[in-house]
């Protein structure tokens, strides 16, 4: 059984996109605990609300995560990318940078330490396999600690 689909409206258009992205650690590093996987989706989750973007899943495993949204066909989606990812890895190296500086070579005391691999994958999501995307993302082996 499908889900219901969920248009959104703006002054211009009404729409119902979803995109699914994966953002992968630098090197593939496992450095995501669960404690940073926490601090991400808190703070992936106040970028989406700014940008007018609507979480729908999102979860993770050592050395990536899982995305799952909705957005507005006016958002230019390589600058949501592209800010989401700076200000997790900003906010990350800040607040893990002991547990980061092990991984990485830059210097993470500082806040320019590396956090995520500079490519990214993302594909559009129709409304017939949602359901699916969703339980995979909800399914990640997430770490424990």
């Amino acid at each position: 059984m499908s889900k219901k689909r969920s248009y959104r409206s703006s002054s211009r258009s009404v729409s119902d996109l979803k995109a699914h992205l994966v953002l992968t650690t630098k090197y593939r590093a496992k450095c995501i605990n669960a404690a940073i996987l926490e601090q991400l989706e808190t703070s992936i989750r106040s970028l989406c609300e700014k940008w007018g973007v609507t979480v729908i899943e999102f979860n993770g495993e050592d050395n990536h995560i899982h995305l799952l949204f909705s957005y507005y066909p006016q958002m230019p989606l390589s600058k949501f990318i592209n800010n989401l990812k700076t200000v997790t890895s900003v906010k990350a190296n800040k607040e893990f940078s002991e547990h980061l500086a092990r991984f990485f070579w830059k210097s993470a005391a500082n806040n320019k330490g590396e956090f995520w691999n500079d490519s990214y994958a993302i594909e559009s999501v129709g409304g017939a396999n949602i359901e699916v995307l969703e339980r995979y993302i909800r399914n990640q082996n997430a770490p424990k600690c």
